[in-house]
């Protein structure tokens, strides 16, 4: 699919190139959780452009922090995904940590709003999932600041 808007005809939409500059942080997944897309926002906030994360499983791009004892992402996030599978509804997750991990240096801690959000086939069944995500890891350590909280698993 070309990104040169004067390649197209008048009215249609590059919907690769919308997606890949949508503000905001998606990836598209298949229901194996195999990563079809993801999109720029994404990539910079999870700290993994450069890396080849399409065509990964999700959870393989992006293990839980081996270093943090209570790491539970992967499960929060699976545990969602699953839903969506189940129920063919959008789920919007609690607020989760699930630390990322740049190209060199250790896991930074990240707290993340999680939506997921799924696409119907004409089977009726899901055929892919969105999964749009809000890093909210600052407004998290802004709270523990004012409230005093020293709790170091959070």
């Amino acid at each position: 699919m070309t990104s040169d808007p004067s390649a197209r005809p008048a009215g249609q939409v590059d919907f690769e190139l919308v997606f890949h500059l949508l503000p905001g942080m998606c990836l598209v997944l298949d229901p194996a959780f195999t990563i079809l897309a993801q999109n720029a926002g994404h990539a910079r906030a999870t700290l993994s452009e450069g890396k080849n994360v399409v065509g990964q499983n999700l959870f393989a791009a992006f293990p839980d922090n081996p270093n943090h004892s209570a790491a539970d992402g992967i499960s929060n996030v699976r545990a969602s995904l699953l839903k969506v599978l189940k129920t063919r509804a959008p789920d919007a997750m609690p607020l989760i940590r699930y630390d990322v991990k740049p190209a060199i240096g250790p896991y930074q801690k990240r707290w993340w709003q999680i939506t997921n959000t799924p696409i119907l086939g004409d089977d009726g069944y899901v055929r892919w999932i969105i999964n749009r995500a809000d890093d909210v890891t600052e407004l998290v350590e802004l709270r523990n600041r004012v409230s005093g909280s020293t709790d170091a698993s959070r």
